[in-house]
């Protein structure tokens, strides 16, 4: 799996990237064929966001984006939606070849 994390009005530190990847890499446990996954985080003023693109299997991409008060809540939260994303689509893709 291929990961970049970009910052948008901010420096990612190394802290940041590792708690980044800590979480994206628990993604591979529900599904085995993600091949690359873009980060990105940003500071809007107030409101700190965290959006991903996940890029699995051959043809289909899975996006989420999440917002807190706190980035590592929101990195939180991304990771949340993706699991679950990434769960329903691996149940579609059962449904199918049954």
């Amino acid at each position: 799996m291929q990961l970049s994390i970009t910052g948008r009005h901010l420096d990612v530190t190394d802290a940041l990237k590792e708690y980044v990847t800590s979480k994206i890499t628990r993604l591979e446990r529900h599904y085995d064929h993600i091949t690359n996954v873009h980060v990105v985080l940003a500071v809007n003023k107030v409101v700190q966001t965290a959006e991903a693109i996940v890029r699995a299997g051959h043809h289909h991409e899975i996006f989420a984006d999440a917002e807190a008060d706190d980035l590592y809540a929101a990195v939180d939260a991304l990771s949340d939606k993706l699991d679950r994303q990434l769960i329903r689509h691996k149940e579609k893709l059962a449904d199918h070849r049954v």
